[in-house]
C-alpha cells in the first residue's frame, strides 16, 4: 500500500471529524431554538407492550430537555466530505493524486443506505418532538420503520445475489456457506437485528463509542482487503461519529436517535455484507464478534420479554443490558466506558480472526 491509499482512508476521517465539529454550533442552535425534545419522558409503553416504571425513574429528567436528532452532525458530516472528495477528483483528475472514494461498485449502496436511514429517522424523530397527531405521537409507528428497514435490505440482498451473482457467506477458519435464494432473507434478518440493537442509544456517549469502534474496525478489515474506496467511506462514518461524540459525552448536548441509528444500522449492514464474500474476507459472521455490545443489547431485549410473557418473571431489573447496570447503582459514565472497553477488545479480537482465516 502507498502513502498515498493511506492518505485516501485517513483524509476524509479527519475531514468528516472537522466538518462534524464546524456544523454542531448550528445543529445545537437549530435543535435548542426549536426545543427538539420530546414533550413528555419515559418510555410510556416498552417493546413487550408493558409501562416501564424504572426506565421511566432513571431517565426522566433527560428526556425532556436534552435535543433529538443529533444524528445530523453525524450523516451530514458523512455527506459533506463525501461530495468535497467527489468534486476534489475534477481539480484533481490523476490517478496519483485522486483521493475520491465515491465509487459504483463500493460505496453507492452503503451511501444510498446511509441517506435512507437518515431520511426515515429525521421524520420519526420530526414526529416525535412535535409530539401531535394521534397516530405519530411517538413518531413512526415501528412497523413502519421495520418495513423501510426490511424494504431496503431485500433490495440489497437482491442486488448482491442478482446483479453481483453473490450467495454465499464467508466462515472464518471454514471456507464457504452458500445460502443460495435465502441469501436475501439473511441479509433482511441481519439489518433488522442490526437496527434493533439500535436502543444502545441510551446512556450519554455509549453509542457513538460503540459504533465508531465498530466502523472502525471494518474500515481496517476492507482495506486489508484493498476494498479502499469501502475502507475510506467506513473511516468517514467514524470520524462523523466521532465529531457527535464529542458533544455527546456526559452530559450530552444531544442524542442520537433515530435520525442516527437508523443512517448507521443501515450501512453498517451494507459495509458487513460488501466486506465479505464481495471483498474476499468474512465480513459477516465476525459481527456478532465486533459488535458484541449491540448483540447483548438486543440478546437482553429479546430475554426478558420471554422471560415476563412466559414466566411473568423479569431477569434483569430493566432491559436492554446497559440500563439493567444503572438500575443496580452503576452511574452512566461507567457502564459507558466498560462498554467502550469490551468494544475495543471484540472489535481487535475480530480483526486478528479477520486477518488469520
Amino acid at each position: 500500500m502507498t502513502t498515498l491509499t493511506v492518505l485516501k482512508i485517513i483524509a476524509p476521517a479527519i475531514t468528516a471529524f472537522m466538518v462534524g465539529l464546524l456544523i454542531t454550533p448550528l445543529v445545537t442552535h437549530y435543535l435548542y431554538s426549536h426545543k427538539a425534545w420530546k414533550k413528555k419522558s419515559g418510555k410510556g409503553v416498552g417493546y413487550g407492550g408493558g409501562a416501564t416504571p424504572t426506565f421511566d425513574a432513571l431517565h426522566n429528567a433527560k428526556d425532556t430537555g436534552t435535543p433529538r436528532m443529533g444524528g445530523i452532525v453525524i450523516w451530514a458530516s458523512v455527506v459533506i466530505t463525501t461530495i468535497l472528495f467527489f468534486l476534489s477528483s475534477f481539480f484533481y483528475a490523476s490517478d496519483i493524486f485522486n483521493v475520491n472514494f465515491f465509487s459504483r461498485s463500493q460505496t453507492l449502496i452503503p451511501f444510498t443506505a446511509l441517506l435512507v436511514g437518515a431520511l426515515a429517522g429525521f421524520i420519526d424523530d420530526l414526529l416525535v418532538i412535535r409530539g401531535t397527531g394521534k397516530h405519530f405521537a411517538g413518531g413512526l409507528p415501528l412497523f413502519q420503520r421495520l418495513l423501510i428497514v426490511s424494504a431496503f435490505a431485500t433490495f440489497t440482498g437482491w442486488w448482491f445475489y442478482s446483479r453481483l451473482e453473490i450467495s454465499m457467506i464467508a466462515v472464518p477458519f471454514f471456507g464457504y456457506l452458500d445460502l443460495g435464494i435465502l441469501f436475501i432473507p439473511f441479509v433482511v434478518v441481519v439489518a433488522l437485528s442490526l437496527y434493533a440493537s439500535g436502543v444502545i442509544d441510551g446512556i450519554d456517549g455509549l453509542s457513538g463509542g460503540v459504533f465508531a469502534t465498530i466502523f472502525a474496525t471494518y474500515s481496517a478489515i476492507a482495506f486489508s482487503q484493498n476494498q479502499i474506496d469501502l475502507a475510506a467511506f467506513s473511516a468517514t462514518i467514524t470520524g462523523g461519529i466521532l465529531a457527535f461524540l464529542w458533544f455527546n459525552i456526559p452530559p450530552a448536548r444531544f442524542y442520537m436517535t433515530e435520525t442516527g441509528i437508523m443512517a448507521l444500522t443501515m450501512a453498517l449492514t451494507v459495509i458487513v455484507f460488501m466486506s465479505d464474500t464481495l471483498g474476499g474476507g468474512e465480513g459477516v459472521l465476525l459481527l456478532p464478534l465486533i459488535a458484541l455490545p449491540l448483540v447483548a443489547t438486543v440478546a437482553s431485549d429479546i430475554l426478558q420479554i420471554s422471560s415476563k410473557k412466559l414466566f411473568g418473571k423479569k431477569i434483569f431489573k430493566v432491559a436492554p443490558l446497559h440500563h439493567h447496570f444503572e438500575a443496580i447503582g452503576w452511574p452512566g459514565y461507567k457502564v459507558t466506558m466498560r462498554y467502550w472497553i469490551i468494544s475495543f477488545v471484540c472489535a481487535a479480537a475480530g480483526f486478528i480472526i479477520a486477518q488469520l482465516s
